[in-house]
C-alpha cells in the first residue's frame, strides 16, 4: 500500500469562480484566486504581467468558460503542492465539486480539464452536497436538511435527504453580482470609477443585507478617479448605502430559496422548519443576511463555521471516504 500511496496523490479541489481551494492530506494547501495569467505569444501560464500578458478568470458563473486557461490554472495550483522537482509526477486522484445546475457538457469540461492537468481518477460531487458534508450534517439520514451555498458565480440551494438531493435550485446570482452592483452604484451615485478589487473591499468592510444592524461597521473610505474630471476623490461609504444597492440581488436569492421550499415534500419541509437552513459560501458572511432571510422566510438560518471553506472541507471528507460516498460521486 505504501508504494501505491507514494505513486498516487489524493487531492480535493473546490474549483470556485472567485477562489480555488485545494486540500491535500486533510489540510488546505492552496487557497488562491481563480485567475491565471497567460502570455499571449506563447500561450503559457506566467507569474508576472506586462503588455503581452492577459489575466483570465477561467470560470464564469461557476462553470469553465475558458478550457485552456482552466487546465493551466489547475496544473499551476497542483504544482504549488509539490514545489520540489520530482523524477516523475504522481498520478492524481481528485474529487472536484461542481454546481448542482451543471449540464453534462459543463461536467465534461471540468473532467477533461482535470484529466489533462494530470488527474487519473477524477470524481465529481455537487457543491450543496459537499457544503452539507463540510458543515457536518448527516447527509444519509432519513430527514431533510437545507443548504444555501452563496459562492462567487452561483448560489446553490438544495434540500438533502437519504444521501440525495431532493430539490435543488442553482441560480447565477452570487458574490460576483453583488460586486458588480457595488461598482454600478458607486459610478451612478458618487461619480467615482472603481474596479472589482475595490468593490470587493467595500463588500467585505461595509457589505450588509439590512439597513439597520445591531453592530454597524464604520464608513469605508473609497478612493478613485472622478468620472467627469479624472481627478482623485475620496468618498465615505456607509453600510446602509450598500444594503440599499444590494437589495435587488438579495431579493432574487430569497425568491430562489422560497421556490426550492415550494418544491420540497411536506415531511422534509417540516424537518427544515424545525432544524433551520444552513448558509455556506462567501456570501454567508454578508452582515445581517441570516436575519433578513429569517424575517422574510420565517425559518431560522444558521451560518456554517468558516463558510468560505465549507464546500472544500466537504470535498476533502468525500475524498477520504470515496467508497462510503460513492453514491454521491459522479
Amino acid at each position: 500500500m505504501g508504494l501505491f500511496t507514494f505513486l498516487t496523490q489524493e487531492i480535493a479541489i473546490d474549483l470556485g469562480t472567485a477562489n480555488t481551494i485545494i486540500i491535500y492530506n486533510g489540510k488546505v494547501v492552496v487557497d488562491e484566486p481563480s485567475v491565471v495569467t497567460i502570455d499571449m505569444k506563447t500561450e503559457k501560464q506566467v507569474a508576472k504581467t506586462h503588455a503581452n500578458l492577459k489575466t483570465i478568470r477561467p470560470l464564469q458563473d461557476g462553470v469553465i468558460a475558458d478550457f485552456n486557461a482552466a487546465e493551466q490554472m489547475i496544473r499551476g495550483m497542483i504544482k504549488m503542492i509539490n514545489p520540489k522537482k520530482r523524477f516523475f509526477s504522481p498520478a492524481l486522484k481528485m474529487v472536484i465539486c461542481i454546481p448542482s445546475g451543471s449540464t453534462e457538457v459543463e461536467i465534461r469540461a471540468v473532467r477533461d480539464s482535470s484529466e489533462h492537468a494530470g488527474g487519473r481518477d477524477v470524481y465529481m460531487i455537487y457543491e450543496p452536497m459537499a457544503a452539507a458534508i463540510g458543515i457536518g450534517l448527516d447527509v444519509e439520514a432519513p430527514e431533510g436538511n437545507m443548504v444555501v451555498d452563496i459562492g462567487g458565480g452561483t448560489t446553490e440551494i438544495a434540500v438533502i435527504s437519504l444521501g440525495g438531493i431532493v430539490t435543488n435550485k442553482s441560480i447565477r446570482i452570487a458574490g460576483d453580482d453583488l460586486t458588480a452592483d457595488i461598482m454600478e452604484y458607486m459610478r451612478h451615485q458618487h461619480n467615482i470609477k472603481i474596479g472589482e478589487r475595490t468593490a470587493e473591499d467595500i463588500k467585505i468592510n461595509v457589505g450588509a443585507a439590512l439597513s439597520e444592524l445591531d453592530e454597524p461597521p464604520g464608513d469605508y473610505i473609497v478612493r478613485g478617479p472622478n468620472q467627469m474630471t479624472a481627478l482623485p476623490i475620496e468618498i465615505p461609504v456607509s453600510y446602509q448605502e450598500i444594503a440599499h444597492c444590494l437589495d435587488k440581488s438579495i431579493s432574487k436569492i430569497e425568491t430562489a430559496i422560497l421556490s426550492a421550499l415550494e418544491q420540497t415534500p411536506p415531511e422534509l419541509y417540516a424537518d427544515i422548519v424545525t432544524r433551520g437552513i444552513w448558509l455556506a459560501g462567501g456570501g454567508a458572511l454578508l452582515r445581517g443576511l441570516d436575519k433578513r432571510l429569517f424575517d422574510k422566510i420565517n425559518i431560522p438560518f444558521h451560518i456554517a463555521e468558516d463558510p468560505l471553506r465549507a464546500v472544500a472541507r466537504g470535498t476533502g471528507v468525500a475524498l477520504k471516504n470515496v467508497d462510503k460516498f460513492s453514491f454521491l460521486l459522479r
